[in-house]
């Protein structure tokens, strides 16, 4: 979250400017104490930031390995065994293949997940447990921006999730 926020310019006599720039740190780098200490504004700007951060990482995630996919499927012939020290007993392309993807859909998952987050956010529902409908710990958030379960209901288990 690291920006530069400019408060408001004064204009002095002689008709220049003097405008003092602060800089907030990324939520990563803040103690709890600090973390809490934060306006609701910043603590939603920051975790802003880091949802869309981590939604481009997912995204190039996905697409990286759906082009690795892409390009085993084409390069290997059908039922081609690969026999060298890294696979051991020897593993297809296809199998190679279809962890890609199955990585890859994963990764978009995870996207849907930030989505969902950001329009919890935008609804005024960011930080709300699903379940129990209490706050969710402003830590938990910064550990992981899309959660949607506090740490009591994610410990009780899927049947915690009504």
């Amino acid at each position: 979250m690291e920006k530069s926020t400019k408060d408001k310019t004064q204009t002095s006599g002689n008709g220049s400017s003097d405008s003092a720039e602060v800089v907030l740190p990324s939520l990563a780098e803040l103690t709890d104490e600090e973390l809490e200490a934060l306006s609701d504004e910043e603590f939603l700007a920051g975790q802003g930031e880091l949802l869309l951060a981590e939604k481009n990482l997912l995204l190039e995630q996905a697409a990286s390995l759906k082009l690795e996919a892409e390009r085993l499927a084409q390069e290997a012939e059908p039922g081609e065994v690969q026999f060298d020290e890294e696979s051991g007993e020897g593993g297809t392309t296809t199998v190679d293949r279809e962890r890609n993807l199955a990585l890859a859909s994963q990764a978009r998952a995870g996207v849907d997940e930030v989505d969902e987050a950001l329009r919890r956010m935008a609804g005024g529902h960011y930080g709300v447990c699903a379940n129990c409908h209490m706050p969710i710990p402003r830590a938990r958030l910064r550990a992981l921006p899309y959660a949607r379960l506090c740490v009591k209901c994610k410990a009780g288990g899927l049947s915690a999730l009504r």
